[in-house]
């Protein structure tokens, strides 16, 4: 079945490309195009894509605002920012929303539709620059360890892999796993971290150092 993906873009030239660019793709299928956070959270109970792209810069509430909204509520859809925006706040604030992946644009054809296979999959698709610049601030602002969460040690090493960026099939791989077994790791991963998205337990298992640097 193709990826049922909403987009939510002011720049209706902006978002006419990308649309463009989707219904030309057998893998996707535009399942809604909005120019606002507000018409969006409208439909997202009727529409409930499995991907959306998501801009910053909106009128009235922010794509921040509106990824928060919707990850509270519906923590499996998967967000990728879509932004101009390259700043420390703006990628911080994204990524702890809840936002699976974070891409700067202008974005190829390519690079659109390998972020939306990435995130559908369990991967977090984010342009390498802005890696870059996540890890930086990571390593600035990391704490030392607070909490003990009882994760057990197969449990720590899937959260290893999801910090190494693999998805669900690799980590399944790597560590001679089901991918059902992966997946049922991951649910008790999120419970206990009490997150949301695979973008919080990453970040999550950074700030408080809950896994080996490799």
């Amino acid at each position: 079945m193709p990826v049922t993906v909403a987009i939510v873009e002011d720049n209706p030239d902006y978002r006419a490309g990308i649309s463009l660019i989707l219904r030309a793709s057998p893998t996707c299928t535009i399942v809604g195009e909005f120019a606002n956070a507000e018409d969006f959270l409208d439909e997202v109970d009727r529409l409930l894509p499995d991907v959306v792209l998501m801009d910053i810069g909106l009128p009235g509430m922010t794509g921040i605002k509106a990824t928060s909204i919707v990850k509270e509520k519906y923590p499996r859809i998967q967000i990728i920012i879509l932004s101009v925006f390259e700043d420390d706040d703006n990628v911080f604030n994204a990524i702890c929303a809840g936002a699976i992946g974070y891409v700067s644009k202008p974005v190829t054809p390519q690079q659109l539709l390998e972020a939306i296979e990435n995130a559908f999959n369990g991967g977090t698709p984010i342009s390498p620059h802005i890696a870059r610049k996540m890890l930086q601030m990571f390593k600035e602002h990391l704490p030392p360890p607070k909490a003990d969460y009882n994760l057990t040690d197969r449990e720590l090493d899937v959260l290893e892999h999801l910090v190494q960026g693999d998805d669900y099939k690799l980590i399944a791989e790597k560590l001679f796993l089901s991918i059902f077994t992966v997946r049922a790791h991951i649910r008790n991963i999120y419970d206990k971290l009490h997150v949301h998205s695979k973008s919080q337990a990453v970040s999550k298992a950074l700030n408080e150092r809950l896994v080996s640097k490799k």
